[in-house]
């Protein structure tokens, strides 16, 4: 297979599609499905697999970048984004997303990503008991310290693994910063294009002039792939945010709970 061939078209354009969709729904980067797909293909083309992962991972958070714009956009119409929070997360979270990429970049991640599989799988399951909707009979965290360590843990994970960090994130703000799953869900996606940018600047700085990229790579991000992601993705998840403002916020977080899991069995390599 070869890069601009209608299979290989087709199958990031929907792959794009169902990641923008996801994105919007809950509030996540979507890079875990991404990565897995893009990783494959592009070893398909050739490339050796130490190259294609961090391709993958670079072109990845670059087209969470604008999925999550497309959200956060969303999310603001309906007031469920915590701006003053967001942005202080946001801003160390980009800073870890920059340390994180540089650490993808000459490291291998399979001891950390079986770390985060296990982190993201507890979460999981502490999320499952944690309610959806809150009674306001308590305010959101004022604690400028959890915000700073929520921004640096989302972050850091964001740029190592190529993920917006939503999977982190929202359980963080659900059950230590006391948010309700609709700001959990519009806060996660303003911190994401922090984290994202940082992480996606990371990848294209360490990735700048290694041999044998693919064409169209500026650094370690694949432009003809994030094209062909980030244009459907970017579409759909506005659909997926709109979705999500009808939908039971129960029914969220139980989806949520679902792919927390999924995501930790996968970084462990179960699945």
């Amino acid at each position: 297979m070869t890069p601009g061939e209608p299979l290989y078209i087709l199958i990031l354009f929907l792959t794009g599609a169902f990641t923008g969709i996801i994105s919007g729904l809950l509030g996540v980067g979507g890079g875990f499905i991404m990565f897995p797909v893009q990783y494959w293909l592009l070893q398909e083309t050739g490339l050796h697999p130490d190259l294609a992962i961090r391709i993958a991972l670079g072109t990845s958070l670059f087209v969470i970048l604008l999925n999550s714009i497309s959200v956060t956009l969303k999310y603001q119409k309906r007031r469920a984004v915590l701006w003053k929070q967001a942005i202080l997360m946001g801003v160390f979270g980009s800073v870890a997303s920059f340390g994180g990429s540089a650490v993808a970049a000459y490291l291998p991640a399979s001891v950390l990503s079986t770390i985060f599989g296990i982190v993201i799988i507890l979460g999981a399951l502490r999320t499952y008991k944690t309610p959806a909707v809150k009674e306001r009979k308590e305010n959101i965290s004022s604690s400028k310290l959890s915000y700073v360590f929520a921004g640096v843990l989302i972050g850091f994970f964001s740029g190592l693994l190529g993920i917006g960090g939503g999977v982190i994130g929202i359980p963080i703000m659900l059950i230590i910063l006391r948010f309700d799953m609709l700001e959990a869900i519009g806060t996660s996606a303003a911190v994401i294009m922090f984290t994202s940018s940082g992480g996606s600047l990371g990848y294209i700085i360490h990735g700048w002039g290694q041999p044998e990229l693919p064409p169209y790579s500026l650094g370690y991000i694949n432009i003809l792939n994030w094209v062909l992601l980030a244009v459907p993705g970017f579409l759909a998840a506005r659909k997926g945010a709109d979705i999500a403002h009808i939908v039971n916020p129960e029914y969220l977080k139980h989806l949520f709970v679902f792919l927390m899991v999924y995501v930790g069995l996968e970084m462990i390599g179960i699945i």
